[in-house]
């Protein structure tokens, strides 16, 4: 899968974790890695200063770290994008 880095694909993205139960927020602030994540809330914050293609990579090598993303739980079309995701990943 050839990843395209652009609104589209950011916002499929955040659909999938969205659908996970999670809340995305785009804050400032001093992120090591781009983002934070309040697991007890399920919340992501990720560093609003991030562009496009900073902010897909953030949010794809979080996939691996949010344990309650349930592929069952997806829509048709974020599950096959999260499973293509967490393919690329492994």
């Amino acid at each position: 899968m050839s990843i395209r880095f652009n609104t589209a694909t950011l916002e499929k993205i955040e659909k999938v974790i969205e659908e996970a139960g999670y809340i995305i927020r785009y804050e400032r602030g001093t992120f090591q890695s781009g983002y934070c994540i309040l697991e007890s809330r399920k919340v992501v914050v990720l560093n609003k200063f991030l562009q496009t293609e900073g902010r897909i990579n953030t949010l794809i090598d979080l996939l691996p770290v949010l344990n309650s993303i349930l592929p069952d739980h997806l829509s048709p079309e974020s599950k096959k994008l999260y499973q293509e995701l967490m393919g690329k990943a492994a």
